[in-house]
């Protein structure tokens, strides 16, 4: 059962008019007032939270409610905070992570006005994050990543080649928890535990293809490794392959061509290298 809800309230401008009486052969514009209502599809009763606003149509209830059951972690009895609600308040901190649990709450439900909405704690929140886990946002994920850009597209191709990017990130930090230091350190330069972020990415959208991630002393260079399955046979176009390589590493240079690039190998691999200018 599903009913609408106005998640955006009517805006409306303010009226300019003139001070005084309108002067002989002064023409008096139209009132320059405008409404805009925009309406999402929310679920009823206890599901109404669960959603993302007028994003919700990119993560349908029906793709949430397929990933909860193919992971198993659908709710064994209905609960004020059932486990489709908990994923979109997942996602929902993912775009607001500038602020707690309870303000990203009310984000949620602040347009269902005149719905009976539950208000939980945080400690009801952190909950039910824990009880939901890994395991469905992960299948969410591995649903919709891909490529999003039409061939058409400026930006996205070169020639017949879609073109894709390996961006790292190293700068995501975690709480300081004993079981974040265990796994990821401690941070030399800070006081939290950072995260290295690897995605394979497509140029021009920067919709994400892959990802992966863990410690930061494993580098970016064995991140990527971990994301070259995801090139697959299909790729194997032909396509030239450029990159970057470390400053101090100095490949063995086989010719040197006219433009001041040369001819090497790198790990095997036939390959012409140029230096920055």
């Amino acid at each position: 059962m599903q009913q609408r809800s106005s998640l955006v309230q009517a805006v409306e401008p303010r009226q300019l008019v003139p001070e005084g009486a309108p002067l002989p052969g002064h023409c008096v514009l139209p009132s320059p007032l405008a409404t805009i209502t925009r309406t999402v599809t929310v679920a009823a009763s206890r599901f109404a939270p669960g959603h993302l606003g007028e994003l919700t149509p990119v993560v349908p209830f029906e793709l949430v409610d397929a990933v909860l059951s193919e992971t198993r972690t659908v709710q064994r009895r209905l609960r004020d905070l059932p486990s489709r609600v908990g994923v979109y308040f997942l996602l929902a901190t993912c775009m607001f992570p500038e602020v707690g649990y309870g303000l990203v709450w009310a984000k949620l439900t602040a347009g269902l006005s005149g719905m009976p909405v539950v208000r939980p704690s945080t400690k009801a929140l952190r909950d039910l994050r824990r009880r939901l886990g890994s395991a469905p946002v992960r299948a969410l994920f591995e649903v919709l990543a891909g490529p999003l850009a039409r061939p058409t597209m400026p930006g996205v191709r070169f020639g017949p080649y879609r073109t894709v990017s390996f961006d790292g990130c190293s700068s995501i930090k975690v709480p300081d928890s004993e079981r974040n230091r265990g796994w990821l350190g401690r941070c030399p330069h800070g006081g939290y535990p950072q995260v290295e972020l690897m995605t394979l990415v497509e140029t021009g959208t920067r919709a994400v293809i892959a990802a992966v991630f863990g410690p930061t002393r494993e580098g970016e260079t064995s991140y990527a490794t971990r994301l070259l399955h995801h090139l697959t046979a299909a790729h194997a176009t032909g396509a030239q392959v450029l990159g970057r390589i470390r400053q101090r590493r100095r490949p063995p240079v086989l010719q040197t061509l006219a433009d001041s690039s040369y001819l090497s190998v790198i790990g095997g691999v036939p390959c012409a290298s140029s230096k920055p200018r």
